[in-house]
């Protein structure tokens, strides 16, 4: 049986569950004196899950992290179902597909690194940006050309509602 090309999986998802570290972040925490660990993330990721959370597209976020900041950012860009300190994310996982009545094979599931490779074995279209570990892209059907921090999640969603026809329209109307 000849394999789907990841195109193929992309009309059908309704769904993103993204781990932080690593996918929405370059895999890097400035540590100051008082213990706090700093992240930056991209202002397009942004920009893209918040465009697809405002178009009704379901959000989760599972990360073994427990910042309340990220919390506090990813919450401000309209996703409400956020699992910090995850130290088993398939539980987390299921019972949110469960709790929404998700089909796996509706979900789109980026992550980096060994904790996450239970749930992408389950989910319809695996991916992960281009610094992920050897493991993590052995199972993905999409490897994104950009890597962790630096647009990966803004590539699969704009990719997504591009074939969706939900990407922003006619620019060149909207704007003269």
């Amino acid at each position: 049986m000849e394999e789907k090309s990841y195109k193929e999986y992309l009309q059908h998802i309704t769904t993103f569950i993204l781990d932080v570290d690593g996918v929405l972040t370059d895999s890097t925490v400035t540590i100051t004196d008082d213990g706090n660990l700093l992240r930056k993330m991209s202002v397009r990721d942004g920009y893209a899950i918040k465009t697809a959370t405002d178009l009704g597209y379901n959000f989760c976020i599972i990360t073994g992290g427990s910042s309340e900041g990220v919390r506090m950012r990813l919450e401000g860009l309209g996703i409400k179902d956020i699992y910090l300190g995850s130290h088993n994310k398939i539980e987390h996982f299921e019972a949110y597909i469960t709790k929404h009545n998700i089909k796996p094979e509706n979900v789109l599931y980026m992550g980096d690194d060994i904790p996450d490779y239970p749930v992408m074995k389950r989910v319809g279209l695996p991916c992960c940006p281009q610094d992920a570990v050897p493991e993590i892209k052995s199972i993905s059907k999409y490897i994104s050309h950009k890597n962790g921090g630096f647009g990966a999640v803004r590539d699969v969603i704009e990719q997504v509602l591009k074939v969706q026809e939900k990407w922003n329209g006619n620019f060149d109307a909207k704007y003269d």
